[in-house]
This record gives C-alpha cells, sequence and structure tokens, in this order.
C-alpha cells in the first residue's frame, strides 16, 4: 500500500521551494554592488556615446559612395 502524504505539507514544501528558486534568481539579477551598477553605467554611457558620435546626421552620406 502506498504511504499516506499530507497534501498540506507538501503543498507549502513546493511553494516554498518555488519562493527559493525566485528569490536565488533575484539575487542574480539584482544582486550587484554599487560599484558593480556604477561601472555598468559607465561602460553603457561610454558605448551610447560612441554609437551616437558615429551616426551620419540628416543629408549626410558615407565617403566613396557613388
Amino acid at each position: 500500500m502506498a504511504d499516506l502524504i499530507n497534501l498540506r505539507r507538501e503543498r507549502k514544501n513546493r511553494d516554498r521551494k518555488a519562493k527559493a528558486e525566485r528569490a536565488a534568481e533575484n539575487r542574480i539579477l539584482f544582486g550587484r554592488t554599487d560599484a558593480e551598477r556604477r561601472r555598468h553605467e559607465t561602460e553603457s554611457n561610454r558605448r551610447r556615446l560612441l554609437l551616437d558620435g558615429k551616426r551620419l546626421a540628416e543629408g549626410e552620406t558615407e565617403q566613396g559612395e557613388g
């Protein structure tokens, strides 16, 4: 015969496990130090400025085209 299980206890254990997994994912996504955030922001700004500096203004054409 099968073992008896307490459904309430199993449901709570399942919910606890799901909550722990979600917390682990959030720690990875949002758990950065201030230095890491500043570095990421600085890198993003630098990349954006480099890309904007290479953008052609309206009416300009690239050199070497026909």
